[in-house]
């Protein structure tokens, strides 16, 4: 078990928090069999009853959820792309949301909402968005976007014991791509703490998801030319850690914000946002941003798509620029 891939890690986890809570129970299209991306294999056979194949009916799906976490149980919901998660919008965003709220945190909401998110697998329009800005702009919403195996383990404990319903996003191409053994990994993560994985003076990184992977891969190109960079791995994007993004940003003066979703509207907007404001006097530079063109579909053809998503060379042509300065 040391050694595992991100869909390893999350169906693992899935695994252990079935054996270990009678409350929690898995549902979404086509989970029984494991679901498209195999994340649920294996586990309806072990725990009969409790993998639930449900209708094409995202809204259900979330509803469903909601009904149940409201009457104790810890549902884990897969909304199977999350493009399609959209025609549950209204549950998540006006009900789910506020339900601790507008019962005066007398009742909670246990529920997890995995979906697969993102580029880079040639899934075309209808299968490749970021969603993460609509959601992670709801307060009431937790919303966790990991980049290695360790970080899915402990983050998916972490949501299907939070109290608050919890957005779980999983980078498809990671899914098989990444590797680590979880057993040598960093300390356990909790949900609302980012985390500095690679440090330099020169300027800081800060990117999420398959976006961390590459911003990685281009700190090591530029220290090949003499440039070191600081990289945060955000991991939870609602609440956003406010306290590390300022310590890393006044640390070099130099901030590049990478995310994979449209630069119009972007989370990186948010924390350039925050950078701004509290921690102005400190930037050495204007704060800049590596993101998808603003234009509305994923391409489905390789060329355009590489078009859109940034990669470890957009990246680093970016930060050379910003180290001129």
């Amino acid at each position: 078990m040391a050694a595992m891939t991100v869909i390893e890690a999350v169906r693992s986890t899935l695994d252990e928090a079935l054996a270990g809570d009678d409350r929690v129970f898995l549902m979404g299209e086509d989970v029984e069999a494991g679901g498209v991306f195999r994340a649920t294999e294996g586990l309806a056979g072990k725990y009969p009853g409790r993998i639930l194949d449900t209708p094409l009916a995202e809204s259900s799906i979330i509803g469903l959820s909601i009904g149940a976490a409201h009457y104790g149980m810890r549902p884990v919901a897969e909304i199977q792309f999350a493009d399609f998660i959209h025609a549950g919008f209204d549950q998540l965003c006006s009900e789910a949301s506020r339900w601790s709220y507008r019962t005066r945190g007398d009742a909670w909401l246990p529920m997890v909402v995995r979906t697969p998110w993102g580029g880079g697998v040639h899934g075309g329009q209808h299968h490749s968005q970021s969603i993460e800005a609509y959601y992670g702009h709801m307060p009431g919403i937790k919303v966790v976007a990991p980049a290695f195996p360790a970080d899915f383990r402990s983050l998916l404990r972490a949501a299907i014991a939070d109290p608050n319903p919890v957005l779980f996003l999983e980078h498809k191409r990671i899914y098989r791509l990444v590797k680590q053994d979880v057993e040598g990994a960093p300390a356990e993560t909790v949900i609302g703490r980012a985390r500095v994985t690679r440090r330099g003076d020169d300027l800081t990184i800060f990117a999420y998801g398959l976006m961390l992977h590459e911003s990685l891969a281009a700190a090591d190109d530029l220290a090949a030319s003499g440039i070191e960079c600081t990289v945060v791995d955000l991991l939870t994007l609602n609440p956003l850690d406010r306290e590390t993004i300022l310590e890393a940003a006044k640390a070099t003066g130099k901030v590049l914000i990478v995310h994979e979703d449209t630069l119009t509207g972007g989370l990186g907007g948010e924390i350039a946002a925050i950078i701004a404001e509290h921690a102005f006097e400190y930037l050495d530079a204007p704060i800049r941003r590596v993101a998808g063109p603003d234009i509305p579909p994923m391409p489905f053809h390789h060329a355009m798509e590489s078009f859109f998503v940034p990669d470890r060379a957009k990246i680093a042509a970016a930060a050379r620029e910003l180290a001129a300065y």
